[in-house]
């Protein structure tokens, strides 16, 4: 069963804002979207990079490490880093691309609800 964290209000993040949290012992990204809040996941299962240091557009971030891009409506892979293709090939031997793990996220008001997996 999911525990419903609190991790800020409307007003900590500006729309195509980013914001890093902490919840339930898990680094965690906020996004703010249209008016829609999303949570994943704040490093990336590339490289760990911190994704909140990282470029946001539309609902796709991009890791600020190797360029990897997720979908943070649903964590899917965009792109599994942006390098040469040799490199590329070789690093999908060694770390084959992962989702982005993502969070249900509710809104209680003007607080954010995170739901975290018990």
């Amino acid at each position: 069963m999911d525990t419903s964290v609190e991790v800020g209000t409307t007003s900590d993040i500006p729309e195509g804002g980013m914001k890093e949290v902490l919840a339930g012992g898990r680094k965690i990204l906020l996004a703010r979207v249209e008016g829609t809040f999303y949570a994943a996941d704040n490093i990336c299962p590339h490289m760990g990079g911190r994704l909140g240091l990282g470029k946001l557009e539309g609902t796709v971030v991009t890791c600020p490490r190797h360029g990897s891009q997720f979908e943070l409506r649903d964590g899917h892979v965009v792109r599994w880093a942006q390098v040469p293709a040799i490199i590329l090939a070789v690093s999908k031997l060694l770390s084959p691309p992962r989702p982005l793990g993502t969070y249900r996220v509710d809104v209680d008001g003007d607080k954010i609800m995170v739901a975290i997996p018990a």
